[in-house]
C-alpha cells in the first residue's frame, strides 16, 4: 500500500506540524489546480438492522479539495489548526467528502449513493485509499495521524456481520441565545462557527437540526407566534419575532449545508391555550376548539417557514410534556396527547401538509412512558406517528431499545445532556465546558447508541460562556459545543465539540451500526463500505491499540482520557 499519508498534528492556534510524502519532502497546503475526478456509485448498507425506518440526507454540494504532488504521485493532504480547551478551534482543508442521498422524510426509508474523490496528477497514479486516524486528548484535540498495518492480536475487533440499527444522522438545536452570542464575535469567527457545525470537511457536518416553535428556555425572553388571545383561526399568527435572531441563524447554516433536515417543537403553546394562561408551567386545555387551534398553529409554522426557504420535515407536538418547569413548558396527559394526535394534529397534517411527518416527542423523563403507551396504544394516533423522540432523562432504562423493537419506527435521542448539574453543587454562574464533560458525553453516546437510537441531537450548539437560560428559580449554567466569551469576543471550541466531530464527521446517514468486541468502542459501516470505529481510552496514559477491521489489523495510540476515530476505507 502506498504510504503517502503522514501525521499532521493540531497542536494549538496557528501551530501545525508539516505533512510529508513518501519521499520525505514536505507537502504544503497551496491553492493548486490539481485535477479532481469523482465517481458516483450506488451502495447498500448490507444486512438488515434490527430497527426500521432510516433515512439518508444529502450532505450538500461538493467540497473543495486542496491537493499536492510529489514524485510518488498526487496526494490529498489535510492541514489543521486547532486550539485546546477554549482555543481558536480547527479549520481544516481536507480530502473532499461529497456524499449524496435521496430521502423520504426525517425517518423514512431511502436509498443512497456516495462519491469517492480521487486526486490525480501528471506524474503518478491515483493515490490508494488510506485509513484515517483522528485522535483527541486533553490539550491536543483533533490530531490527524496515520495507522500502521499488522501487529499481534487485536484488543478491539469490529464484527461487520453483527448489525444493529440504521443511522439517520447527527444534529443540534437552534436557539435565539446562540445567535445572540455569535453577534459578539467577528464576522469571520461567526462564519467559522457555522462551518465548524455544519460543514462536512471543516466541521461536524450536522445533517439535522431542531427549531423551537415560539420561545424555548434559551429564547431571549418568552414569546409565542400567536399572541392574540382566542385567535382560533390564527389570523394574527406571525413569525416576525423569529426573523430577528432565529431565522438568520438557520439561514447561515443553510448557506453552508443547504440539505439540513429540520424538525421542530414548541416548549409552550400560546398562554391562552393553557389553563394557567402563562408560558411557564400549566396544563394544555382539552377542548376541541383549542386543540384544533393548536394543530393549526403548528401547521402555520411549517407553512411560514417554508416561505422563508426552511423546510420543516417533522413536527413534535410538545417539548417535555411531563415536566412543569419555570421556563416555557406545558403538561399533557397521555390520553390528551393520544386524542390530539388522533383527532386533531394527525388529520390536519395528513390533509394540509402530507409531506410533514408527525413524531411523538420530545419525551423527557420515565413518567413520559405513560404518554408513549397511550399514544401508541391508540391505533388511530399510532398510524400518524413516524418516530419517537426521547431526551436524556429517558435513557437510564431500556426504553429506547424497547420502543425500537416494539414499534418498529426510528427512535431519536433528541437532547444531549448538558452537564454541570446545580442540584449536585455545580456553578450556577459559569458553564465549565471542560474535558470532564466530554468524557461524560462519551458515556451518553455509548448508552444511547448501544440502545439502538437512530439519530442523536446536541442541545445548544452555541451559547455564551455563562450558559444561563430563562429559569431564574433553578439557575443552571449549561454547556454547549461552542462558547462565546462576551467580554473578549472570543469563540471557544469546547472538548465536547471535538467528541461530536469524532462521530459526526465520519458516520454518514444510512450507515449501519456493527458490533465490536473488546475495548470501549462504537463502530458503523457507511453506505460507501467504509467502516468508522470510535474508541475511548479512560486511562491516564496513552494506550497502544490494535484494531481488527475488515480482515486487517491496524496499530495506533489513543491518548490518555481521549478518543481515536479510525475511518477504514479498505
Amino acid at each position: 500500500m502506498n504510504r503517502a499519508l503522514v501525521s499532521i498534528y493540531a497542536l494549538g492556534p496557528g501551530l501545525v506540524a508539516m505533512a510529508c510524502s513518501d519521499a520525505g519532502s514536505p507537502s504544503t497546503n497551496e491553492n493548486t489546480d490539481a485535477a479532481i475526478t469523482s465517481s458516483v456509485t450506488s451502495s447498500t448498507t448490507g444486512a438488515g438492522p434490527t430497527t426500521a425506518g432510516p433515512t439518508t440526507g444529502t450532505q450538500g454540494a461538493g467540497n473543495s479539495v486542496t491537493s499536492t504532488s510529489s514524485a510518488q504521485g498526487s496526494v490529498n493532504t489535510t492541514t489543521t489548526t486547532s486550539g485546546g480547551v477554549g482555543g481558536a478551534g480547527p479549520t481544516v482543508t481536507s480530502t473532499a467528502d461529497n456524499s449524496v442521498g435521496t430521502t423520504s422524510g426525517i425517518g423514512g426509508a431511502s436509498t443512497s449513493a456516495s462519491t469517492s474523490d480521487t486526486a490525480t496528477s501528471t506524474t503518478g497514479s491515483p493515490a490508494e485509499p488510506e485509513p484515517t486516524l483522528i485522535t483527541s486528548g486533553q490539550g491536543a484535540y483533533w490530531v490527524v495521524g496515520e495507522v500502521t498495518e499488522g501487529g499481534g492480536a487485536a484488543n478491539i475487533t469490529v464484527n461487520e456481520d453483527q448489525t444493529f440499527q440504521n443511522w439517520i444522522g447527527w444534529g443540534g438545536t437552534f436557539n435565539e441565545a446562540g445567535w445572540d452570542a455569535l453577534k459578539e464575535v467577528s464576522a469571520e469567527d461567526r462564519d467559522r462557527a457555522i462551518r465548524l457545525l455544519f460543514d462536512k470537511t471543516d466541521g461536524i457536518g450536522f445533517t439535522h437540526a431542531r427549531v423551537p416553535i415560539g420561545s424555548s428556555d434559551y429564547g431571549l425572553n418568552r414569546y409565542s407566534l400567536a399572541e392574540t388571545p382566542n385567535d382560533y383561526q390564527m389570523e394574527n399568527f406571525s413569525i416576525d419575532r423569529d426573523r430577528q435572531d432565529l431565522i438568520p441563524y438557520i439561514q447561515a447554516a443553510l448557506a453552508v449545508n443547504p440539505n439540513i433536515k429540520f424538525w421542530a417543537s414548541p416548549w409552550s403553546p400560546p398562554p391562552w391555550m393553557k389553563d394557567n394562561n402563562a408560558f411557564d408551567r400549566g396544563n394544555m386545555k382539552s377542548d376541541d376548539q383549542t386543540l384544533d387551534a393548536h394543530a393549526l398553529y403548528l401547521a402555520r409554522f411549517v407553512e411560514e417557514y417554508a416561505a422563508e426557504g426552511i423546510v420543516i420535515e417533522a413536527i413534535h407536538p410538545q417539548n417535555e410534556p411531563g415536566y412543569a418547569q419555570d421556563y416555557p413548558s406545558c403538561l399533557w396527559s397521555g390520553s390528551l396527547m393520544a386524542d390530539y394526535i388522533a383527532n386533531h394534529l394527525g388529520p390536519l397534517f395528513a390533509e394540509r401538509l402530507p409531506d410533514t411527518e408527525v413524531w411523538l416527542g420530545t419525551m423527557s423523563n420515565p413518567n413520559d412512558s405513560s404518554i408513549v403507551s397511550a399514544v401508541m396504544g391508540n391505533n388511530t394516533a399510532k398510524g400518524f406517528v413516524k418516530g419517537i423522540a426521547l431526551q436524556w432523562g429517558m435513557g437510564d432504562g431500556n426504553l429506547p431499545s424497547q420502543y425500537a423493537s416494539q414499534y418498529q419506527i426510528p427512535i431519536m435521542q433528541s437532547e444531549h445532556k448538558c452537564g454541570n448539574y446545580p442540584w449536585e453543587g455545580a456553578s450556577a454562574n459559569l458553564a465549565p465546558n471542560d474535558h470532564a464533560y466530554a468524557e461524560e458525553s462519551w458515556g451518553f453516546f455509548k448508552n444511547w447508541i448501544g440502545k439502538n437510537v437512530s439519530a442523536y441531537m446536541a442541545w445548544n450548539m452555541v451559547l455564551d460562556t455563562v450558559g444561563r437560560n430563562l429559569d431564574t428559580v433553578r439557575p443552571w449554567a449549561q454547556n454547549a459545543l461552542l462558547a462565546v466569551d462576551r467580554n473578549s469576543g472570543e469563540l471557544k471550541v469546547t472538548p465536547t465539540y471535538y467528541l461530536f466531530r469524532h462521530m459526526g464527521q465520519y458516520i454518514e446517514p444510512g450507515a449501519v451500526r456493527v458490533g465490536t468486541q473488546g475495548g470501549d468502542a462504537l463502530a458503523f459501516k457507511n453506505p460507501d463500505g467504509s467502516i468508522v470505529t470510535v474508541m475511548y481510552n479512560q486511562g491516564q496514559q496513552a494506550a497502544s491499540t490494535t484494531l481488527s477491521v475488515a480482515g486487517t489489523t491496524l496499530q495506533f495510540s489513543i491518548p490518555g482520557r481521549g478518543w481515536a476515530t479510525v475511518n477504514w476505507q479498505g
